[in-house]
């Protein structure tokens, strides 16, 4: 099974838990927790992806990093543990973070531009994003100028590449496809 559908499904189970117990703000908490401090810290990532370490060694070093966890989170290091799945973890936690939007009626569009948005545009762009996913959407807006024009549009799982870059790609694969 793949990483991304292996992680998608601890994820779900995590929601359906938490959403019997009435915690998924609290997990949420804890996951976005997860997401910040594995994206912040490269350490962090090499030592749960690290074949070397014992398996208790992460474990202990995860549950004195995220101490305030709640039972069920801890209940979630356990099982990826069990099943040797540990690197999936920062997955797992943003898949958990979108689900549960998408069950609050919430989400997040990120748009990646090679400009900042001006404030007319992310209003329509919020309007379009909105009417298309029937859901109340918050926009982040990520500046990068390798896409040099366009923008790139990703909600959930979902992604659109309108890039000038993703463009001439396609144009340069199918120039050396033909020669």
């Amino acid at each position: 099974m793949n990483e991304a559908r292996a992680a998608a499904r601890y994820a779900k189970a995590v929601l359906d838990f938490a959403v019997e117990k009435k915690k998924t703000d609290v997990l949420e908490g804890d996951m976005r927790s997860i997401v910040e401090t594995i994206g912040g810290s490269k350490e962090l990532r090499e030592m749960l992806s690290s074949p070397v370490l014992k398996a208790e060694v992460k474990k202990n070093a995860l549950l004195a990093i995220f101490k305030g966890c709640d039972t069920i989170t801890a209940g979630l290091f356990d099982l990826l543990f069990q099943n040797r799945r540990i690197n999936l973890l920062n997955e797992v936690a943003l898949k958990y973070i979108i689900l549960n939007e998408d069950l609050k009626g919430e989400g997040v569009a990120f748009v990646t531009t090679a400009v900042p948005l001006s404030g007319d545009l992310e209003k329509r762009v919020l309007k379009e994003v909105t009417k298309l996913t029937g859901n109340k959407v918050i926009l982040k807006n990520k500046i990068d100028e390798t896409i040099v024009g366009g923008f790139i549009l990703r909600i959930g799982d979902l992604q659109y590449d309108a890039s000038i870059a993703n463009k001439l790609n396609t144009i340069k694969r199918e120039f050396t496809k033909s020669v």
